[in-house]
């Protein structure tokens, strides 16, 4: 394998276009005419313009990047996340065309892109579900006679989708034909697939995830979790690893979980197996993304193994040189999702030119960004400007060292999550372990974040004018006279 196609953008592109570099491998950018001049497309050997700045128009167009990638004698294509990553037709026609997919078989995409399928394909290994109805369905009357059966409240979830669309949770039967409606519709819009599910509604959920890595010669190991319960509109903005309430037989029952998942689908490269997990710390299989996360950072610092590095190896057939029994647990990571939104307004996106970005430095740190001073953040995409990730020896330390690192990340021009992730850092439910997916629902409110932010300036006035009159005085005093 001697050059990679990455069929990405941003700080995921960038991100993996240096394990490419670090393996002596070439690297091929691809990019949209508003992103020309983004560091992933100066870092690559060579690069190309796929179009406009609509994602349709540029960064999905799966035929055209892949007759690029032929013409410039690409050995192998790797998708990142988002975009065309799960798109298993996409896989394919890579396959079909005589280049390399960095990641799992099309046929692994598209039974885990499918809730359903998904959870048809890996119940005969036993793993524990949310109890519901594991068929898609559209009529109300039979939704309300599954409800009845497992129990308000209940969750309405898209069959095809993720990201908190086409979801509804349903407290009474009275709400239930408005909500089913509303979440059908929107799963139509979203993924052109109006099916929808039902399932006992977990009340105080955890999200875990399970990291596994697996070869093409059979192997399958699992790398630990991933904790990612603080969310917004069911997406996640602050992840850590290792999880602050597993146990080690706990880590060790989920893991084999995940690792029967992979292979319940036949999986090679590295996936993620996410479950919920209740009060009484029973788990429940959620999904599986069958490619890398954005929080993988956090397993890499807790473990030490490049997962982008791994992912190439597999894909060139060899065989994984890590055993199960050999990975440890070292340190503790946590990551905050740096978007380009206004905590203070609903965490709406706030675009538009970085006048000031200087990123924090220091032992522990680690940024994955994918934008420079001046740059605009395009309304075009995903709105997320960086990942930044701290890493000490124990959890405690770690939020401490976050706390630090927001404090010296500068950004002027747009709003960020920034002040939302230090606010998570200081709070109680966060420092002790107990919370849950609601933790922004409970705990959290604009005012609250106003409040702070205007107290932190008072004090920085204060200790700048402290600062002020110290020198005024030292300039008013007298030189004095020699004898």
């Amino acid at each position: 394998m001697k050059k990679i196609l990455v069929a990405n953008r941003g700080e995921i592109a960038l991100r993996i276009m240096k394990s490419i570099r670090k393996m002596g491998i070439k690297s091929v950018a691809v990019y949209s005419e508003v992103d020309r001049s983004s560091p992933h497309v100066k870092y690559a050997d060579e690069a190309i313009c796929l179009g406009k700045a609509a994602s349709n128009e540029s960064y999905l167009l799966g035929d055209k990047i892949i007759d690029e990638a032929k013409k410039l004698n690409v050995d192998a294509i790797h998708p990142g996340y988002g975009f065309l990553s799960e798109n298993a037709d996409f896989a394919e026609k890579v396959e079909n065309s005589g280049l390399i997919f960095i990641g799992p078989k099309s046929h692994a995409i598209k039974v885990m892109g499918d809730k359903l399928s998904a959870k048809e394909t890996v119940k005969s290994y036993g793993i524990p579900m949310v109890p519901g109805i594991d068929e898609a369905i559209t009529d109300v009357n039979k939704a309300k006679e599954i409800a009845d059966n497992i129990g308000y409240p209940i969750l309405i979830k898209a069959s095809a989708g993720g990201g908190g669309k086409g979801m509804r949770v349903v407290e009474s039967e009275k709400d239930l034909e408005n909500q089913m409606k509303r979440a059908i519709s929107e799963a139509e819009s979203a993924f052109g697939n109006g099916a929808v599910f039902i399932e006992k509604y977990v009340g105080s959920p955890r999200h875990i995830e399970i990291q596994v890595l697996a070869d093409t010669h059979g192997h399958v190991i699992h790398l630990f979790e991933r904790e990612c319960s603080v969310q917004r509109r069911h997406q996640k903005v602050v992840e850590e690893a290792p999880s602050a309430i597993l146990t080690p037989e706990l880590r060790e029952k989920m893991g084999k979980a995940a690792v029967d998942v992979a292979k319940s689908c036949d999986y090679v490269g590295a996936g993620t197996v996410e479950f919920l997990m209740d009060e009484q710390m029973n788990f429940y299989f959620l999904e599986m993304n069958t490619r890398l996360q954005v929080e993988h950072p956090v397993t890499e610092l807790i473990t030490g193994i490049d997962l982008v590095e791994q992912q190439i190896k597999v894909a060139r057939g060899e065989k994984l040189n890590i055993k199960q029994e050999d990975l440890k647990i070292k340190g503790h990571a946590i990551e905050l999702r740096v978007y380009a939104e206004d905590p203070t307004d609903d965490f709406m996106p706030s675009v538009g030119l970085l006048e000031k970005y200087k990123a924090p430095k220091g032992e522990g740190i680690r940024v994955d960004d994918g934008f420079e001073e001046g740059m605009e953040v395009p309304i075009y995409y995903d709105p997320m400007i960086s990942k930044l990730v701290t890493y000490d020896d124990n959890r405690e330390a770690a939020i401490q060292k976050m706390i630090s690192a927001i404090d010296a990340y500068e950004v002027e021009g747009v709003a960020t999550t920034l002040p939302f992730g230090k606010f998570v850092c200081q709070h109680e439910a966060f420092r002790s372990g107990h919370f849950d997916t609601h933790f922004v629902k409970h705990h959290y409110t604009p005012e609250i974040l106003e409040e702070e932010q205007k107290d932190e300036a008072k004090l920085a006035a204060m200790i700048a004018l402290r600062a002020y009159l110290k020198d005024q005085n030292q300039l008013r005093i007298p030189e004095t006279k020699a004898e």
